[in-house]
């Protein structure tokens, strides 16, 4: 099968970036993939793509920034999406030229503004695919219309939890359209896990406010306060940076609180604390909540929509505490940073219950969901939903190799397995 996925911009850094090169990489074992980047603004990518997904570009910035065409608003693209500023009447050409084009079986894509497009432009043979990563409910009501309209001509929709999928099944009716959680995955460490003993608590993401650091900081005040000799540091950048370094500076913490940049790959700096935390007031997925508990981390995280209550398993791999409850954020680290035989345990537990996200399970279901949507556009119907209890026992398992399984679907899979 060839599976080409439509990327808003993979030169540069971000979630969707990781997961969709993660998955792409993990497609290559048996199938034809690339990735179509829309825009393009360097040379090389900014993070590591597998040699056998071909990459190509749509929209050269550093060539056509000042194109005519790309001065003109959009049309395709939603105007209430996140993105739409940087969309134009040459991405929109660009966009529907590539789909009338492609030779591909399916084209999957990965943020809304780009599934409406491909919705709207796509062939009517090819197979469309659209990804969620970030949730319906995060979106406003004037995207929520645009989507509603636009996603009745795809074929599946994914969401990366089942919570998620939930939502859009109770309160967006998509006649037609599968719609299943199917989760990011995160390729197994490569070097040696935590061992636990380094008093250092470790936090990732983009410094902006709904990640609320400034709580973090706050809660780890009473961490330091008990135990002086723990250090917590924060990889990241973005626009709170300053406020945040004021906040630990208030605090009197800057021998504890270290703000420490971006580091890429992380799992070198994983690998060097003995405790992740998240302190977010909302979280679509949770990917660094998985990276840290692959790195063999207890994850301490706010039970906010919608990621970390998926995810963490609390009490056995981690802790969940209330979103915005510092004192609660700061009795669960102390708890973990006092017991060291607790720490450890959970420890291994979490690099144990990351396996149920490495790149097998879900790569076995994206084949599967991918095939599907082939296989219903080539036979002219709706794609088959699955049943709840399997789509829960699915869930259970970390999407074990427990798909349900439709006739038709195997018989495609095996013949367009075959001709890549």
């Amino acid at each position: 099968m060839k599976i080409s996925f439509l990327l808003h911009n993979a030169y540069g850094i971000g979630g969707t970036i990781s997961t969709t090169f993660n998955l792409a990489r993990a497609l290559t074992a048996r199938h034809e993939v690339e990735i179509v980047s829309v825009l393009r603004h360097r040379e090389h990518p900014t993070l590591s793509l597998d040699p056998g997904v071909a990459l190509r570009s749509l929209v050269d910035l550093r060539q056509e920034e000042e194109h005519p065409s790309h001065r003109i608003p959009a049309r395709v693209f939603p105007r209430a999406e996140y993105r739409y500023r940087q969309y134009s009447e040459l991405t929109d050409r660009r966009i529907g030229d590539h789909l009338a084009a492609t030779d591909a079986d399916v084209v999957v894509g990965t943020r809304p503004g780009l599934n409406v497009q491909l919705a709207l432009q796509a062939p009517r043979h090819l197979a469309r695919v659209g990804q969620e990563h970030l949730t319906l409910d995060g979106h406003p009501p004037r995207l929520r219309s645009a989507l509603r309209r636009a996603y009745r001509r795809l074929d599946t929709l994914t969401t990366v939890t089942e919570a998620d999928a939930g939502a859009y099944r109770r309160t967006m009716p998509l006649p037609g359209v599968r719609v299943e959680a199917l989760p990011n995955s995160v390729p197994e460490s490569l070097i040696p896990p935590a061992d636990g003993s380094a008093k250092v608590i470790v936090a990732a993401g983009r410094l902006v406010p709904v990640k609320r650091y400034d709580l973090l900081i706050e809660a780890f005040a009473q961490v330091a306060a008990e135990h002086p000799d723990w250090k917590l540091r924060i990889y990241g950048k973005g626009d709170e940076h300053d406020r945040l370094r004021r906040l630990v500076a208030d605090l009197g913490l800057y021998d504890s609180v270290l703000l420490m940049g971006t580091a890429t790959p992380m799992e070198a700096e994983w690998v060097k604390g003995s405790i992740a935390v998240t302190a977010s007031d909302y979280e679509a997925f949770g990917m660094t909540i998985i990276e840290a508990m692959s790195c063999g981390l207890p994850v301490v995280s706010t039970d906010c929509p919608h990621g970390p209550g998926e995810i963490i398993q609390d009490g056995v791999d981690g802790r969940l505490v209330p979103a915005g409850d510092r004192d609660a954020l700061g009795a669960a680290l102390r708890e973990l940073v006092r017991d060291e035989e607790w720490r450890l345990r959970a420890g291994r537990a979490a690099r144990a219950n990351a396996q149920r996200y490495a790149p097998g399970p879900v790569v076995t279901r994206a084949e599967r969901l991918f095939a599907e949507a082939v296989s219903a556009r080539r036979a002219g119907r709706p794609v088959l939903r699955e049943r709840t209890g399997v789509r829960r026992a699915l869930a259970g398992r970390g999407f074990a190799l427990r798909d349900a399984a439709h006739g038709a679907s195997d018989r495609v899979l095996r013949t367009l397995r075959g001709r890549a």
